[in-house]
């Protein structure tokens, strides 16, 4: 039995269909790609062309100078270098630090704004999120004012009262505390609006089988909103491998904090004080890919973590 042959009508009609449907959205997302390969991938692929080369100056730095491909040899520099290396220990020690105490907070403010007992919600709300609206340069110059003994008004009220402070001695605890105090009102935003959207019967069905306020926290309304929470720690970790502006005001003050002190400002030393652009490019990429798996990996655990309590 033969297959009749199609309309010419209709399967014109349906070639039309076939591209409207994918020619929409390749139209509405025409602006986005652009945008995403004009700033994203083609200054990766350069950092990554710079990154192969290297600047051969001859005649004690007086007969010009000469660009040389040199293959992984920035990259061998680069991870070769103790003050690199040093730079992700750092960072290390910051994450450890700042993203457990940032997240915390974040969500117990945000539980609190929550609750049925909290009053004038928007005044607390519009209070904890003003420090994010400050530009992290402002903000770091601000706390490098509260820092400095001699001119800091909390310092001596603490010398005063006989505690001695030295805050700028321990670069690590300082960076933390502006970080944390600019980022802790934009998450609580997060997951306060995340809280928002849970049913209120789910939560009125905790409340008629007895769970109080504490235990609908901790078994009903964080694990509910748990996607939004990895989200959060998903861009934080990449933010905290990008460190760099807090530190970098601290560096003039505080004789902790190098030159090197982030990978980051590892490579703005190198571009900019060296003038090393394929060390400073091979660092980038590094970096790059440090936080490529770092992402990675916090998305694997948090989808490996919600598949066992599916599975539960």
């Amino acid at each position: 039995m033969s297959t009749p042959a199609p309309n010419p009508a209709q399967a014109s009609r349906a070639a039309a269909r076939r591209r409207g449907r994918y020619g929409a959205p390749a139209l509405l997302l025409a602006p986005f790609m652009v945008l995403f390969t004009a700033c994203t991938l083609v200054p990766i692929g350069y950092a990554v062309h710079l990154s192969l080369y290297t600047e051969h100056r001859s005649g004690l730095g007086f007969g010009g100078s000469e660009t040389v491909f040199t293959g992984l040899g920035n990259y061998t520099r680069a991870l070769g270098d103790a003050a690199f290396r040093a730079g992700f220990w750092n960072t290390a020690q910051y994450c450890l630090l700042y993203i457990p105490l940032m997240i915390g907070l974040s969500l117990l403010t945000a539980l609190l704004l929550d609750s049925a007992l909290a009053r004038a919600k928007r005044f607390f709300q519009l209070a904890l999120f003003l420090p994010h609206a400050v530009p992290g340069i402002i903000a770091a110059l601000v706390w490098v004012y509260l820092y400095t003994p001699g001119i800091s008004p909390v310092i001596d009220a603490l010398g005063g009262a006989g505690a001695q402070v030295d805050v700028l001695g321990h670069p690590l605890s300082a960076v933390v505390n502006i970080a944390v105090w600019e980022w802790t009102g934009y998450n609580m935003v997060i997951f306060y609006a995340a809280l928002q959207a849970i049913p209120r019967e789910v939560l009125e069905a905790a409340v008629v089988d007895g769970a109080g306020p504490l235990r609908t926290a901790l078994s009903v309304k964080i694990p509910l909103i748990r996607a939004s929470i990895t989200m959060v720690g998903l861009f934080t970790v990449i933010g905290s491998l990008q460190l760099f502006t807090e530190p970098m005001i601290l560096h003039d003050v505080a004789p902790g904090v190098v030159s090197t002190w982030t990978p980051n400002m590892y490579a703005y030393s190198a571009a900019f004080e060296r003038n090393d652009y394929g060390l400073a490019a091979a660092s980038s990429v590094l970096l790059a890919l440090a936080a490529a798996v770092l992402s990675f990996a916090v998305t694997r655990a948090s989808r490996g973590r919600s598949r066992k309590e599916d599975a539960a």
